[in-house]
């Protein structure tokens, strides 16, 4: 896990949405059609050059936004941790190597410490879960990611970041073979790149993807403190359910590019259903240490076994074990 970032993997009750919506279109369906019933006859004359004295003036371009005493100084602080971790060789982009040894056995334990279990508790906020195993969790249906950027975030950063998302969704979905992709039209997956001047705008982005979303997660999000880097939020369309269907993600807007990208690897992987870290995962981003700053080729093995069609949703850790290391097996060979 990214820093100190949990993977706050809540569950909703289902709600039904719509009907005051479509009510209002209703509504203003029928206006319109009184509109056009009382409108007068239109003139045939031909209409007549405006005066040049007369025209609009065009529009000024907007003045960038500038950012808050609060927002300079979290930009300092995360540059100043991302400088501190590269001096010490750590937030590592090669996905490891010949230093970083794996074995399928490796493989098999860390995919049992990490989709099977929590760091946090799903209550919300961020009390430690009790260590017990729950069951497999994974998208069955299509995840279509959307990436939406608060006010305080410049047009160049919201360019990048959105390439940036774009691609790491197509890694996800050739990973996995589920389909991934960002539609933001359709979306069931927000990532929601936010500075600390859009704070507000975060939590009444984060109510109306989500109106069953807990108090607890929602207060955690309004006092988020600044050690916490990334957060991710997954939901089931039941409370005991093992599918998801929705997902939010939120990266602080103030991290330099290379954390900022970090962030998006761990939460958008952790969104599909790696719910947990562990500190013997390496070469991994499911890992405190920050060894590792993106996915790795041990990670991508991860991904691949929770998608693989043998594992269902809501299959036990026991039920599951001797399925995941036949499936890593085939791949990788013997321990």
């Amino acid at each position: 896990m990214w820093e100190t970032t949990p993977a706050l993997l809540c569950r909703a009750d289902p709600k039904v949405l719509g009907t005051r919506f479509k009510l209002c279109l209703s509504g203003l369906a029928c206006l319109a059609l009184i509109g056009c019933d009382t409108l007068p006859p239109q003139p045939t004359t031909s209409p007549q050059p405006r005066p040049a004295g007369l025209a609009p003036p065009k529009p000024k371009p907007e003045a960038p936004k500038i950012p808050s005493a609060a927002s300079r100084d979290l930009a300092r602080y995360y540059g100043r941790v991302q400088a501190d971790l590269l001096n010490r060789g750590l937030l590592r982009v090669d996905g490891g190597g010949v230093d970083t040894p794996y074995t399928a056995r490796n493989l098999a334990t860390n995919f049992e410490q990490i989709a099977f279990y929590d760091e946090y508790s799903q209550a919300g906020g961020f009390q430690l879960s009790d260590g017990t195993a729950g069951g497999l969790r994974k998208w069955n249906s299509p995840v279509r990611m959307a990436v939406e950027f608060g006010a305080s975030v410049p047009k160049e950063q919201r360019q990048s970041d959105a390439a940036m998302v774009t691609k790491y969704a197509g890694r996800l979905a050739r990973i996995t073979g589920h389909s991934i992709s960002v539609k933001p039209g359709n979306a069931n997956f927000f990532v929601l790149v936010m500075g600390e001047d859009d704070r507000e705008q975060l939590l009444n982005r984060i109510k109306e993807i989500e109106p069953g979303v807990n108090a607890a997660t929602l207060q955690m999000i309004r006092t988020l403190p600044r050690s916490i880097h990334c957060v991710v939020a997954a939901f089931a369309a039941r409370e005991d359910g093992y599918v998801y269907n929705r997902a939010i993600a939120v990266i602080r807007a103030e991290h330099p590019e290379l954390t900022r990208r970090a962030c998006v690897h761990e939460e958008l992987a952790q969104g599909l259903g790696l719910a947990n870290d562990s500190p013997r995962a390496r070469p991994s981003i499911f890992n405190d240490d920050d060894e590792f700053a993106l996915l790795t080729t041990h990670d991508e093995e991860l991904l691949r076994t929770l998608y693989h069609p043998a594992l269902k949703p809501g299959m036990s850790v026991d039920e599951a074990r001797s399925i995941v290391s036949q499936i890593i097996a085939a791949r990788s060979g013997p321990s």
